[in-house]
Formats: C-alpha cells, sequence, structure tokens
C-alpha cells in the first residue's frame, strides 16, 4: 500500500518512522516533509493547503491511503474534497471532515459541544462585535487571571491571559478589530483553571476508538514555564499523576460522552482526536479539543506503540477498528526539543546542523529541517526533537539530553527542565 502522509514537521517524521516498520506499507510520500522524513520515503515539494496540487500527487504517485498531519488542511475541507471528487472519493482520509474539524477550527462551536454534551470545561461566554459591549460585564463574574481566545485557528498565538481586567477587556476588542484575522471574528472568554495539564489521544473509525498514550508537554520558552508561548519544548509519556483511577475519569467523564455526543450531533468522526485536558485537584476538564495529533507529543506517543500502527490506520480506513489490537510500551518516552535561537520571534535559517553519527540510543526526529546537497539544515523554529526511552523519565530525559547535546547548530537552544513539574 502507497501512503501520502501531509505536514512537515516532528509529527509527520514519527507518524512516517512508524509506518516504515509496517510489512504492510510499500512507499510513503511525505508532503511537503523534511530531511528526517525524505530517509524514510519519498518527499514532495506541494502544498498540504493545495487540494488540487495534493490530488496531482495522489494521482501521479499512486496513493492508496492519505494521513493528514497538521489541522489546517483539516479545518479547509481536505476530506471533503477527497469525498466530492469521483477519482478520490474511494482513497481514505485519516482525519475528520470540515464539519468534524470544527471541534478545533472553533472554539465557540467546542464549548457549545462540550456545554451540550455536560462534559466538564471551563465556564465561559462567547462575544463578537454585537455584543462586545457586555464583555467587561461578563470579565467582572470571573476572579483574575482571565482567558482570552480567538475563536479560530490564530497559529497557536489565539489564547492570552491577562491578569488585569481592564487589559483583558481591551484584548477582547483587539481581538474582534482584527488583532488575528478572521479567527478573531468572535472571542471566547473562559473562567481559568488552575491545575497540571496533560494531554489524551485516540483514534477513531468514528463508532469505535482505540486508546492512545497520554502524554504531557512544555508550550513555554523558558526554564520554569517561563516567556512566550511555543510550539511545544518537550514531551513526556507516560504521565505520572494519570494513574488507572484518572484514566477512569478520563474515559468515563470525557472521551466517551464525546464519542456519544458526535453520533447524537450526526457528526462521522474519523481520525484522531486530541484531548487537551488539566487535572484539577484530581479530576479532569476539557481545556480544548484538536482534530489531529500534536506536537511534540507524536514524538513520545508513537515510540510507545509496540504493535502495528498501520493496523490502527487501517481500521479506520475500513471501519473494524474495535477489531485491531494495540500494545502500549511500559517504559518512558520523553523528548527534548532544540529550537532555533530567538524562536517563537525571529530567527535565522540555514544553519548547517553537525552531530547526527554521535546520537546513541535516542530517536532525532526532525521538524524544521531540509537537506541541500547531501547536508542538513535549519528551516524552521522548532528544528529537531530527541526522543529517548528509560524505565523511569529520569533515565529517558538523561538519554534525551546526552544527546541533544551531541547535536548542534549556531543558535541552538533546548529547555533543560523538561519533566520538572512530575514526580
Amino acid at each position: 500500500m502507497n501512503i501520502l502522509v501531509l505536514g512537515s514537521g516532528g509529527r509527520e517524521h514519527a507518524i512516517t518512522w512508524k509506518l516504515a516498520q509496517s510489512k504492510k506499507v510499500d512507499k510513503i510520500f511525505i508532503a511537503p516533509g523534511n530531511a528526517g522524513t525524505g530517509n524514510l520515503g519519498t518527499n514532495l515539494e506541494i502544498n498540504p493547503e493545495s487540494f488540487s496540487d495534493v490530488k496531482n500527487a495522489v494521482v501521479q504517485n499512486r496513493i492508496d491511503l492519505v494521513i493528514v498531519g497538521p489541522e489546517a488542511p483539516l479545518t479547509m475541507g481536505i476530506h471533503d474534497f477527497f469525498l466530492s471528487d469521483n477519482f478520490l472519493k474511494n482513497i481514505p482520509v485519516i482525519g475528520p471532515d470540515k464539519s468534524a474539524a470544527r471541534l478545533e477550527g472553533s472554539k465557540d462551536f467546542a464549548k457549545a459541544f462540550l456545554t451540550r454534551h455536560n462534559i466538564p470545561t471551563a465556564a465561559y461566554r462567547t462575544f463578537d462585535k454585537l455584543n462586545a459591549a457586555e464583555a467587561p460585564a461578563f470579565l467582572k463574574t470571573f476572579s483574575p487571571p482571565y482567558v482570552i481566545k480567538a475563536d479560530g485557528l490564530a497559529a497557536g498565538k489565539g489564547v492570552v491571559i491577562l491578569n488585569d481586567i481592564e487589559e483583558a477587556g481591551q484584548e477582547v476588542l483587539e481581538m474582534l478589530n482584527g488583532k488575528f484575522g478572521i479567527a478573531g471574528q468572535k472571542v471566547v472568554i473562559e473562567q481559568f483553571l488552575k491545575g497540571i495539564e496533560l494531554s489524551v489521544f485516540i483514534i477513531t473509525d468514528g463508532v469505535s476508538y482505540k486508546l492512545l498514550p497520554e502524554a504531557k508537554d512544555y508550550k513555554r520558552i523558558g526554564i520554569g514555564d517561563t516567556g512566550l508561548n511555543t510550539g511545544g519544548m518537550g514531551a513526556v509519556s507516560p504521565v505520572p499523576f494519570a494513574d488507572d483511577i484518572f484514566m477512569k475519569k478520563v474515559i468515563g467523564r470525557i472521551i466517551d460522552p464525546t464519542m456519544k455526543g458526535l453520533e447524537k450531533d450526526g457528526i462521522l468522526y474519523k481520525g484522531f482526536i486530541f484531548f487537551g485536558l488539566i487535572n484539577v485537584e484530581g479530576n479532569p476538564y476539557v481545556i480544548e479539543y484538536n482534530a489531529r495529533l500534536g506536537d511534540p507529543e507524536s514524538e513520545v506517543i508513537i515510540p510507545r506503540i509496540k504493535s502495528d500502527f498501520f493496523e490502527l490506520i487501517e481500521g479506520v480506513a475500513n471501519g473494524d477498528l474495535a477489531d485491531r489490537k494495540i500494545e502500549i510500551d511500559d517504559r518512558f518516552v520523553t523528548t527534548v526539543m532544540l529550537v532555533s535561537e530567538g524562536y517563537p520571534g525571529k530567527y535565522e535559517k540555514n544553519k548547517p546542523i553537525r552531530g547526527f553519527e554521535l546520537v546513541n540510543g535516542s530517536v532525532v526526529f526532525h521538524s524544521g529541517t531540509r537537506e541541500e546537497s547531501g547536508k542538513v539544515l535549519t528551516s524552521g523554529g522548532r528544528v529537531m526533537a530527541i526522543s529517548s526511552w528509560g524505565l523511569t523519565m529520569k533515565k529517558a530525559l538523561e538519554t534525551s539530553y546526552r544527546n541533544a547535546g551531541l547535536l548542534n547548530f549556531e543558535g541552538r537552544y533546548f529547555r533543560t527542565d523538561i519533566g520538572f513539574d512530575l514526580k
């Protein structure tokens, strides 16, 4: 079977790495991919958001199945595009259609879904230009800090947490007046929940689902979770506090009601669901849904899947996921992200990366890299994730950090405290 993976990050490299281990997979194409995926399959220089180019790639390379990595093509309707095309309609797409992808594409839709189906989440209200004048009064019903979210996708920058109520009110107006473009046509104000976050993932064929390993990622650029938000500076799996008791609550209060809610609302969801959760005094609440796997969470959860990952993908495509088996490695996997100096702000590209031949005991998942004349160069803010296994989180981190220190490029930076808040 020939597979096309859409995307270019560490998530797509991890997916490709695992698929390449399956005897059922013949050829893997990645669009556009990176220097790491190019060692496992064939990179195609096309934009996943250009559906006509994707179709051409499917036709030319006799693709049998498509896996969508990032959120943008999903919320733009790539699954719908395939279903509406006579040539493409019988080619399975692993990823929800546009209607289902609203769980990520619209925070207002997600919060309404959660509320409608009695799934634990923070209290909220949505505002647009017509009722913006009521926002200051609603803010007064909460104690600080105040959580302000642009409704749509805003490249990971659409969530602002402020302690000053006047600043919060001003932020609402700025979002509604175009700070994040069309993503801010609606703004969600919600209650701040205090606790520790984690990410839980399932894969579903629309009827049944399989629970994947959970993870905790670290979004802030600085030590001790300080500084600006990033796409993720590292991750750990399993999450020590997510024991059997906690996970039973996650399944019973969040995952199962989500699946039942989708069915009740007439939404057929095929693909991955990412539950962004927070543990509030031992009880899970939903912060957000994502319609795909996370990054860098993929770089720790996929290495923990011991069984054939393609079996799950095939189960979604065939609608028989319930009959498929998944085997999880009990060991810890940790990942440390190497980033470019200046990220998540301005940074330079095209820096040569050295030291790959020195890495031992870890897998290097490429994110912002490209290959030129036999050399690997930086091409993004988040450059590589160094993933390692260990009987304890500490042992896994020791290996990740040892190898992170062996890889080098000008301006390289990584957080040295991944897992610091876990015991």
